[in-house]
């Protein structure tokens, strides 16, 4: 929902509000009429329904209509955007005079009754400006907390996160709402201030009930026996100690008994009935849909992750290479080498068609796999005599199950990007597993790619590529440092395994 058409809305819903306030006032139908004509029967004053009750009622419903018009649709968002803050501010400051005035000389009129209980007409009037003007800083300030409110709420819309802290506030504005719209209702239709507080008081405990259960309590709770119950029972413990300081307000401050039963009757059911349940249903509703997305981003993850090491793995360029060495050293040697190669190529080959496509291997299947990677690699460069390449693979005799493909990337990329046949270079490659931790280092130099070689425009895939496996399949399980300077790039993952 975008500004207008929530502009739009407003629009209709309060002319809708004001046009039925309107043909209440005309017939009646609210009952008031009748109830101040017998406060002005009782003492003694002349009544007249035109000047006593419909226009006084008319000017005040037409002044809050108007002033939310001006100021929602026009001097709010103008400050918000800090255009003529100046005039704007003006605005506030004469509709909140003229409504003062217009209520003020209202209540002149419909409370006219209540002049006698003040020994003199300025007193009177003192007392009818002075909560005519109240009445009107309070329309100013809801209508000014309405339009400050709704700014966040569209604030929050158009910068969409999925954090929880982002997902809190949006539901904290729409409670706070919910409670703005109350008051405002209340003030429009003159309802004692004791039910604003009242009402203010329950709304703020739901709200605040609510999000602490979802976000605290109920997390702690699910992998527990029975936890409904166990969340009921903590619920009505909380209810009743948020409870305790509205209570001792109201006997601090010698509140009538009757705020006090209003209070009782609603509080209780609100959280009870209300909170306490939509809190247990957002939660569970919501962790259902992220283990489906999750799920779904999972499987989404291993089918791309399957699809791209499968194309970029064993790459043109290095079986190229690999091919080559096999062809130099059957016309150096008698074809022990080269046979040798060619059935490391194949196993490595074998391992990629059939292994790969499962969910998980023994762990020595893979550390297979990196060997057979790393003799081909150091045969091709074995005529060399500036490269060093170490390595320190522990054998692996437990029944530990890995991610296929999840090291080799880190391997391939050392080979790629840390070997030159025209500069000393060197790789050191340790791995060792304590229990079920496997630890896996990658040490080698950097060097940059000939502006011919097809590798140099090519970044590779794999590092992200297993970054975001990583993330998918071993959430919380798993610790990536990569380091890199100028001459040196250093790798270490530790992963726990099952």
């Amino acid at each position: 929902m975008n500004t207008k058409d929530l502009n739009r809305i407003e629009l209709l819903t309060v002319s809708i509000l004001y046009g039925i306030t309107i043909l209440m006032l005309i017939s009646d139908g609210s009952g008031s009429n009748s109830y101040v004509s017998m406060r002005f029967k009782e003492t003694g004053i002349s009544y007249s329904y035109l000047s006593n009750y419909f226009l006084p009622e008319l000017f005040r419903c037409s002044i809050q209509y108007f002033s939310f018009l001006l100021l929602n649709f026009c001097c709010l968002p103008a400050l918000f955007r800090k255009s003529n803050t100046n005039l704007h501010l003006s605005l506030i400051v004469v509709m909140f005079l003229i409504s003062g005035l217009v209520i003020s000389i209202g209540n002149t009129y419909s409370k006219a009754d209540e002049l006698l209980r003040y020994e003199t007409l300025d007193e009177a009037y003192n007392v009818f400006f002075f909560n005519g003007f109240t009445k009107a800083a309070w329309l100013i300030l809801l209508i000014c907390i309405y339009g400050g409110l709704k700014e966040l709420l569209l604030d929050l819309i158009e910068n969409k996160t999925t954090e929880s802290s982002h997902q809190m506030k949006l539901e904290i504005t729409f409670g706070a709402a919910f409670w703005f719209v109350g008051v405002l209702v209340m003030v429009v239709t003159d309802v004692d201030f004791d039910v604003i507080l009242c009402w203010t008081f329950i709304i703020s405990a739901c709200i605040a009930l609510t999000i602490y259960n979802i976000y605290f309590l109920i997390p702690t709770l699910v992998t527990q026996q029975n936890p409904f119950r166990v969340y009921l029972g903590k619920s009505i413990l909380l209810t009743i100690l948020i409870s305790i300081p509205f209570i001792l307000i109201l006997i601090i401050f010698e509140r009538s008994h009757g705020l006090f039963a209003i209070f009782i009757a609603f509080h209780f059911p609100a959280q009870l009935l209300i909170s306490t349940p939509l809190a247990w249903y957002i939660y569970k509703t919501r962790h259902a849909t992220e283990e489906k997305i999750s799920s779904l981003k999972m499987e989404l993850g291993k089918s791309d992750a399957t699809l791209g090491f499968l194309k970029s793995q064993i790459n043109p360029h290095f079986l190229f290479n690999a091919l080559n060495t096999l062809y130099g050293t059957a016309l150096q040697e008698k074809a022990d080498r080269t046979g040798e190669g060619i059935q490391k190529l194949g196993d490595m080959m074998r391992f990629m068609l059939q292994e790969n496509m499962q969910d998980k291997i023994s762990l020595s299947r893979d550390i297979d796999y990196l060997n057979n990677y790393i003799a081909l690699q150091q045969l091709r460069t074995s005529t060399a005599v500036d490269i060093t390449i170490s390595t320190e693979i522990d054998e692996q005799l437990t029944a530990l199950e890995i991610t296929p493909m999840l090291l080799i990337p880190f391997v391939e990329n050392a080979f790629k990007h840390g070997i030159s046949l025209q500069f000393p270079s060197h790789i050191k490659i340790t791995l060792q597993t304590k229990g079920n931790t496997l630890y896996f280092d990658v040490h080698n130099s950097i060097h940059l790619k000939a502006d011919g070689d097809p590798e140099k425009l090519n970044s590779g895939i794999g590092l992200q590529n297993v970054k975001q496996r990583l993330s998918l399949l071993y959430p919380k399980k798993h610790e990536l440092i990569i380091r890199e300077s100028a001459k040196e790039f250093f790798v270490h993952l530790t992963l726990t395994l099952t």
